[in-house]
């Protein structure tokens, strides 16, 4: 006798990146039906229009089959076998209904009422999930490649450059900025720790064009005598979420963008955006955003 875990359809294994390091993700399983709603939200939508597509086509094949099960089931039936079977149905399904054939005996209007049925639920069905999948909302933020680590005001400062690319109001956007890296503990116990990186800034009442975010590393910071040499033998990956309401459909988003040590720039500075012309205006070039560039030696800090 089968086992439940038996009965189960075993997931493929999936690599999940995090932070630069790359997990094989393995062992899980799952029914076939599991979580089938959420797939259907998150596939592309070549495969969402395929696999409803043919769920189409199999349907009105099951379907023409029964008709041909029974005895002159279809008035006006062309082309006879079938082919004509198969038409009859997809006008049911679709509850179109031409007229020029129709059932004819009690066997045939029992199964179109069950097809009728079946057709205006997948009908709803199909069109919530069209529906859903083009009302979630999207974050169209841009994160820049590198984060920097330089002086500011006396101070050393981790710096991250975001921009809102759609250049629509979000309003009350916030900021969460994480630190993860892994320790290991006095008796030998290694586990990756999570901590808060305090920004100077972490809201941000109307991010329309670009957000420059601090974090000051003092000696409350949990970056406090970090190096590059040392983020690396942590595993040290950044972690930053932003989250607002996008004034034109007044929905909540959200943006998550991550780095790994590798990507952290030590004394360097980022490209300015914004420049100013001999007739006082202002330009914002975003073909610009990630360039970064060492400081110069003036900028550097001292010791």
């Amino acid at each position: 006798m089968n086992s439940p875990q038996k009965l189960r359809f075993r997931r493929r294994p999936r690599i999940v990146n995090i932070g630069g390091r790359a997990f094989v993700s393995q062992g899980l399983s799952r029914r076939f039906w599991d979580d089938i709603y959420h797939r259907a939200l998150t596939i592309r939508w070549p495969t969402f229009f395929a696999l409803a597509g043919a769920i189409f086509l199999l349907l009105n094949a099951l379907f023409a089959i029964v008709y041909q099960l029974g005895d002159g089931s279809i008035a006006n039936q062309y082309p006879r076998g079938f082919g004509g079977a198969f038409f009859f149905s997809v006008e049911t399904l679709s509850t179109v209904g031409y007229g020029d054939m129709h059932p004819q005996t009690v066997y045939a209007h029992i199964v179109a009422t069950v097809e009728i049925f079946t057709g205006m639920v997948c009908i709803a069905v199909v069109t919530g999930l069209i529906f859903s999948r083009f009302s979630r909302p999207r974050a169209k933020i841009l994160f820049a490649n590198y984060p920097v680590v330089r002086m500011i005001d006396g101070q050393l400062t981790l710096m991250i450059r975001a921009a809102n690319t759609r250049q629509n109001v979000i309003a009350e956007a916030s900021a969460q900025l994480h630190l993860l890296r892994l320790e290991t503990s006095p008796e030998g116990f290694s586990l990756r720790k999570i901590y808060d990186l305090k920004l100077v800034r972490d809201r941000h009442p109307i991010f329309m064009l670009s957000w420059s975010l601090m974090h000051v590393i003092d000696a409350s910071s949990p970056l406090f005598g970090e190096s590059e040499e040392s983020m690396g033998r942590n595993q040290s990956t950044l972690l930053l979420t932003i989250e607002g309401i996008d004034e034109t459909t007044a929905q909540s988003m959200l943006a998550r963008q991550r780095w790994s040590h590798s990507d952290l720039r030590w004394n360097h500075r980022y490209i300015d955006l914004v420049s100013e012309d001999a007739d006082g205006v202002n330009t914002i070039d975003y073909a610009v955003f990630h360039e970064v560039r060492p400081l110069e030696d003036t900028e550097k800090p001292l010791g």
